[in-house]
């Protein structure tokens, strides 16, 4: 059961309340809410808007898993964690989606996406809700609405935490717009309402970024201290940490030392790993030890088609028909993903026999090649997510999953730490990083070390493949190719790399996606991105 229960109610509420952004419409769709003042009255009230704030992450409107509150925008095509996944994952060397006719599907994954792409709108559209969201919040919850409402001082404490979290929330959504696009409109709970917003450039995104989580910080809860859900110094952290980790690729400064930093820091946390691999995936996965942050998925309260709802009856193949086997129907969506072939021979070699991360079914008659992606019975699938428990139990529906997407976990900060070391990071050992390495693999092969290395293959290029051994389909993959130098350019091509089967070399400017025209239209300040 989750923690911290989302509702469209909660979501709907808080939307109603909230100003337009000044790049898309919000829709209120609440009749029954009439001022601010009424709503953040009632018992309770703080905490609730606060789950409007985590909510946006999950939900895409009010009226069930198909709304949207954005005006002429799909939900299909806004959730925030589909279209994050979308944009890190179809856009590489790791999957495919069958279904081309699905907007923006076929450009996204083929990597010939423009600005009109309806999957970069939706991405940026979220992005920018959840700022708006953040800011109102902030807005309602300052000291001097406090005031007015009588609010006692014996709540304040806990509105102090909720206000630091909607801080990080806020951070969170720009530090993902840095790394998608490059730049963004910038607007705090200081500005007018419809303020469009100046444009911040990457620098400018990221010195915010850094500085709003470091004030934040220490108000924040303990790692591991508050309830499933909600974020805390973990998560803070983990954010942070891949800031840095990226800082080359953003503002051109390298920051690997305070990457390492921040990655023991958050190692020391509490957080360990899951004995068994694969129960970091399945329904109840909100008990694992080494989840930062999730975003959370239930079949009956909070029903959505986010990532895990399509990974999860995405991954069922068209002639396996293996639904069942992973808690949804027999069918699933039928084959609507399926592996391309770089990914499936990061499994070749010894060393990764009996890794228990490997979840690629039998192939049978099937072609390692999708010479058709129209086809679904070309190229390979897998079976890592699965809406059935670590005990057995098959999750509350078969369409929609109660598994959550592990946005952040204590997997990816051992390897963070680890490529830190490699690039010569101060602070960081690659003695210390080998052994991160290496519990990952002993753990992958059921506690043997047959598929330990040692300290001379822990190399850049190794360190890549096993992020995607470790890591695949869990939203990371675009960024890591980018600041590994394998992203655009020819050094490293995979099947359908810039819409040949293939692969080809894509242009520099491909590192970010555009701007969205309907953005550009709305928002005279913007600019679009070089190359669109």
């Amino acid at each position: 059961m989750k923690k911290i229960r989302l509702s469209f109610l909660t979501l709907a509420v808080l939307m109603a309340l909230s100003a337009c952004t000044s790049d898309l419409d919000v829709v209120p769709t609440d009749d029954d809410v009439h001022t601010a003042d009424q709503f953040y009255s009632q018992p309770g009230a703080y905490k609730q808007a606060l789950t409007g704030v985590y909510g946006n992450l999950s939900l895409t409107g009010a009226t069930g898993a198909g709304s949207s509150f954005l005006t002429g925008v799909d939900a299909g095509t806004s959730h925030y964690g589909r279209c994050l996944w979308y944009l890190q994952n179809l856009t590489t060397d790791e999957v495919i989606w069958s279904y081309e006719n699905d907007p923006g599907a076929r450009d996204i994954q083929r990597n010939t996406w423009s600005s009109e792409n309806p999957i970069v709108l939706g991405m940026f559209s979220r992005l920018m809700v959840e700022v708006a969201l953040a800011n109102e919040y902030l807005k309602q919850s300052a000291d001097a609405k406090l005031d007015s409402r009588g609010i006692a001082q014996t709540e304040r404490a806990d509105i102090a935490v909720y206000r630091a979290e909607a801080r990080v929330l806020r951070a969170m959504a720009y530090y993902n717009l840095l790394d998608m696009f490059g730049k963004a409109p910038f607007i705090t709970e200081e500005d007018p309402v419809n303020t469009a917003g100046p444009q911040y450039s990457a620098q400018q995104l990221f010195t915010f970024i850094e500085s709003e989580i470091n004030a934040a910080l220490p108000t924040l809860k303990e790692a591991r201290t508050n309830e499933y859900g909600r974020l805390d110094k973990g998560v803070a952290n983990m954010i942070l940490a891949k800031l840095y980790l990226n800082a080359q690729v953003y503002i051109g400064t390298e920051k690997y030392a305070e990457c390492a930093a921040k990655c023991s820091e958050i190692i020391a946390g509490g957080y360990t790993l899951e004995t068994n691999y694969l129960d970091n995936f399945k329904a109840d996965n909100e008990t694992s030890t080494e989840m930062i942050f999730t975003l959370q998925s239930d079949g009956t309260y909070t029903q959505n088609y986010g990532p895990t709802t399509v990974l999860i009856n995405g991954e069922v193949g068209s002639i396996e028909q293996n639904g069942v086997s992973v808690g949804v129907t027999a069918a699933g969506w039928s084959g609507a993903l399926r592996l391309r072939k770089q990914f499936v021979q990061k499994w070749d070699g010894s060393a990764n026999i009996g890794d228990m991360r490997n979840t690629i079914l039998s192939p049978g008659d099937r072609p390692i090649d999708i010479a058709d992606i129209s086809k679904p019975d070309q190229g390979y699938v897998l079976a890592k997510f699965s809406n059935i428990s670590s005990t057995g139990v098959r999750g509350e529906n078969t369409n929609f999953v109660d598994t959550d997407f592990p946005l952040f976990r204590l997997a990816d900060v051992y390897l963070m730490y680890a490529e830190c070391a490699v690039r010569g990071a101060t602070g960081a050992t690659p003695a210390q990083g080998l052994d991160y390495v290496n519990a990952l693999r002993r753990r992958a092969h059921g506690g043997s070390t047959s598929g330990n290395i040692v300290q001379g293959q822990l190399t850049l290029d190794f360190l890549l493949d096993e992020r995607s051994r470790e890591l695949h389909w869990e939203a990371h993959r675009r960024q890591d190719l980018i600041r590994f130098g394998k992203f655009t350019g020819g050094s490293y091509n995979w099947a359908w790399k810039g819409n040949s089967m293939n692969g080809i070399a894509l242009p520099t400017y491909m590192k970010l996606f555009p701007i969205p025209s309907n953005s550009l239209a709305s928002n005279r300040n913007l600019t679009q991105n070089t190359g669109y």
